[in-house]
């Protein structure tokens, strides 16, 4: 029996079985791809060569794929465009697809922490469509799941985390995009007594690293791409956190687009709403080194790759250190 809102069937986790180790694959190729420009302060030749990997590589899977969030309209972008199909062929599984190719190309074009490559694939239908506009975020570990609100005042929600973690609030670590639209918000969570990590780009994978235990982080809260928040609810969903956002529009053309989409900008939209999908995948590979991944680390002949993958129905979350030997007879030493 299926209980609604809950997997029971392991015929269920078809898809996932079929794609969780795949799309690792595709991660790894955009990373490797991306890692050549590590640190050259180009971020346009980061982003082409992360894109162009991914897309190469979903093209190469038997899968009949849509871009639901990606690099941009059809007019905007060359590749992995909003709408685009992708896949091998007719016969393969029907899944949406959201991708970031490179999360954070400035920090990768400068060689800083958290630059990785990301992907969420699901049923159809299983991944909102996000309009591309700020969404106000709250992001908690899988203890705090269910009992903070972003309607709530941001001290509130820092005495639930620290509650729900068997923390004082002076103990928490809350990471914030360092924008000067959060000037106020900074101010106050370091008013209440918790720190703040202040990152550059990648709210992604500061978001992973607030689900994970051992990270050193524990909410992840301010203003943050809207695409960005549907991906980071695929994996919310498959570790057991939580996010909760509500969409900003900065206009009146940003808000008749939201709104002809279906999107209501008084809702708090939660984990379940952002990424509906029963079946869900989710991967990410580091680029260069940050909390959560170690980035590409090439040798001679090759490269190695440290991911994490994972499936919400499967229930499964791995850890990935591949060796990739990209040279005719390249070798490599093992070592741990």
């Amino acid at each position: 029996m299926t209980v609604k809102g809950q997997v029971k069937n392991v015929k269920d986790s078809g898809l996932e079985r079929a794609l969780v180790l795949e799309i690792a694959r595709v991660t790894e190729a955009a990373a490797l791809a991306a890692s050549k420009w590590v640190g050259k302060g180009d971020k346009i030749e980061v982003d082409r060569a992360g894109t162009e990997a991914m897309r190469n590589v979903l093209n190469e899977l038997n899968i009949r794929g849509r871009v639901v969030i990606g690099e941009g309209e059809m007019d905007e972008a060359p590749m992995l465009y909003i709408g685009e199909k992708l896949g091998s062929g007719q016969g393969g599984l029907p899944v949406d697809i959201a991708v970031d190719p490179v999360e954070g190309t400035t920090v990768t074009a400068r060689g800083l922490p958290n630059g990785v490559a990301v992907i969420a694939i699901s049923e159809e239908s299983g991944l909102v469509h996000a309009p591309d506009m700020y969404m106000d975020k709250l992001v908690v570990p899988p203890p705090a799941a269910g009992k903070v609100n972003l309607d709530w005042p941001m001290e509130a929600n820092l005495h639930a985390i620290a509650t729900s973690l068997d923390r004082d609030v002076e103990d928490l670590m809350v990471v914030i995009l360092d924008r000067e639209r959060h000037a106020d918000l900074i101010r106050r969570v370091r008013g209440a007594g918790a720190r703040v990590k202040l990152i550059g780009d990648g709210d992604v994978i500061a978001s992973l690293a607030v689900a994970v235990r051992g990270t050193g982080v524990h909410a992840l809260m301010g203003w943050g791409g809207a695409p960005e928040g549907v991906l980071t609810a695929a994996a919310m969903k498959c570790l057991g956190g939580e996010i909760q956002g509500r969409f900003i529009p900065e206009d009146d053309a940003q808000r008749e687009r939201m709104i002809g989409m279906g999107v209501d900008p008084n809702r708090i939209y939660k984990t379940e709403d952002l990424a509906p999908g029963h079946q869900l995948v989710f991967a990410a590979t580091g680029i260069t080194d940050g909390d959560l991944l170690h980035g590409v680390r090439p040798f001679g002949g090759g490269a190695r790759t440290h991911s994490i993958v994972m499936g919400h129905a499967t229930r499964v979350v791995r850890f990935m250190d591949s060796i990739h030997l990209e040279d005719d007879g390249a070798r490599v030493t093992v070592r741990v």
